[in-house]
């Protein structure tokens, strides 16, 4: 190759392709560290995204877990209303009822009182001594006025005398054939018998035919 005889500023055709070689060198680093970041890029955006999937699964299973918590709270809180309301009723059932027969024990302490009344009353006074007649007659208005008071608090007499014999108002305490009358009727009552309100406070002491 000749030498070169431009001027000082002139570059020679090997510096050329040197220099042409360099920037091309530099060119290809360039694009190798741009796919190199390209390829980190795509490799992080696929961790993203795994995470991303991992994550979104993670939430979902969270938000399951949440719901049947949810689920399983309200249920519970159903059944403690439930429980409540059922309690709060047989509460107030038993108050009903202990207010509705708040007096049997002390109506029950009445009756054998009002049976001694009963006992004297049926004297025949027609033939007696005047003062026992008055007496008597004093009974029988302390005796009616205790039949108000009873019947006032809803107390009443069980009638069984000539109906079948019934074990949930009545007790048995003798059984005799009667001419003219089937077995298991009430022919005689020796006590009677009370209810309060409905309910057998005292059952009567009868006969029963045989």
């Amino acid at each position: 190759m000749k030498k070169c005889n431009c001027e000082a500023d002139c570059k020679c055709e090997k510096e050329e392709v040197n220099k042409t070689e360099k920037e091309v060198n530099k060119t290809e680093e360039e694009v190798n560290k741009t796919e190199e970041e390209v390829n980190k890029t795509e490799e992080e955006v696929k961790v993203k995204e795994s995470k991303g999937k991992e994550k979104k699964n993670e939430t979902k299973e969270l938000l399951e877990e949440a719901n049947n918590k949810i689920k399983e709270l309200e249920e519970a809180l159903l059944r403690t209303k439930a429980d409540n309301i059922n309690y709060r009723k047989r509460l107030e059932d038993e108050q009903a009822r202990l207010l509705k027969f708040a007096n049997e024990g002390l109506v029950k302490e009445i009756l054998p009182i009002i049976d001694n009344f009963e006992r004297a009353i049926k004297f025949d006074v027609e033939n007696e001594d005047p003062e026992l007649a008055k007496l008597l007659e004093g009974f029988k208005m302390v005796y009616c006025s205790l039949i108000e008071v009873l019947n006032k608090y809803s107390v009443k007499e069980i009638e069984v005398l000539n109906k079948p014999y019934d074990a949930a108002n009545a007790q048995a305490v003798i059984q005799e054939p009667k001419d003219g009358v089937e077995p298991g009727i009430v022919i005689e009552v020796f006590q009677k018998g009370y209810e309060l309100k409905g309910k057998v406070i005292r059952p009567a002491m009868v006969k029963v035919s045989a």
